[in-house]
């Protein structure tokens, strides 16, 4: 599997298992891939299968819902309130791995974007001299 540049560092890679969106609703065991910007889904080990990506930037929330003895069951929310059910052996920390990168990609979207709009409210209107320096 090649991933680009901007996806190539991995973070973690195991197994979590993920319930399915049908009426029985079974847990199936899929391949994950944490980037530092997605979440890839693999059917099998060899990563050979279609890949199902869960991109940050369509990630609202992780939410932790309930810890067992064996299991920790989260929710992943999605900006259009999809949700996603995945549970992970307790030990395995993956609802915090993906939180972490979570908040770390929403923080450097919230600083580019704070950059973004500092710069534009900070530049001086076309033809005019050059900017103002404050004291």
């Amino acid at each position: 599997m090649r991933m680009p540049a901007s996806e190539a560092r991995v973070i973690m890679e195991g197994e979590l298992e993920k319930r399915s969106d049908n009426l029985l609703q079974f847990w199936k065991k899929k391949v994950c891939v944490l980037t530092p910007d997605s979440l890839s889904m693999f059917a099998d080990s060899q990563k050979r299968s279609k890949c199902k990506e869960l991109k940050f930037q369509s990630i609202k929330k992780l939410d932790c819902v309930e810890r067992t003895g064996k299991y920790v069951y989260f929710t992943i929310v999605t900006t259009d309130n999809k949700e996603i059910d995945f549970r992970c052996p307790d030990e395995s920390c993956w609802n915090a791995a993906i939180t972490m990168a979570l908040i770390d990609f929403q923080n450097k979207k919230a600083i580019q974007l704070f950059k973004s709009r500092q710069g534009t409210e900070l530049a001086p209107p076309t033809g005019s001299p050059e900017r103002q320096h404050w004291p």
